[in-house]
């Protein structure tokens, strides 16, 4: 029996990220890409991912952006949200989880907790 993939939204400005974290996701997810913030968005409110891993730092729309239009939309509103990114001071990552992020990793990451906090974000909205 074929198991639905959960389907994984990436929004990543950084082509060489992007396409390293789509591989390694594809593995077990459905991967969506978004080089960028406002096209991200398109495809959240579109498809409606299981989850978002987006960037902070990103031209024109930011993550902080998307977050907000993300969790002000009551479709996408509940959607586990992971912030990817180089900023990493405690202010960032205030200011990431002040807006709803349920994540914050941060660059560089490594497969183990990127896995880990994708899993964890399942269980807790599977429940």
């Amino acid at each position: 029996m074929n198991q639905i993939k959960r389907k994984i939204l990436v929004i990543e400005d950084e082509a060489d990220i992007r396409e390293n974290l789509e591989e390694l996701l594809s593995e077990e997810y459905e991967v969506l890409v978004a080089s960028g913030g406002r096209l991200g968005l398109e495809i959240a409110l579109k498809e409606k991912p299981d989850l978002v891993i987006c960037d902070v730092t990103m031209a024109g729309v930011t993550g902080y952006n998307v977050i907000t239009a993300i969790r002000a939309n009551p479709h996408t509103a509940k959607t586990p949200f992971i912030f990817l990114s180089a900023k990493v001071s405690k202010e960032d990552m205030r200011l990431g989880m002040e807006l709803g992020a349920d994540d914050y990793l941060t660059k560089p990451y490594n497969r183990k907790e990127l896995f880990s906090a994708i899993a964890a974000r399942f269980r807790r909205f599977d429940s």
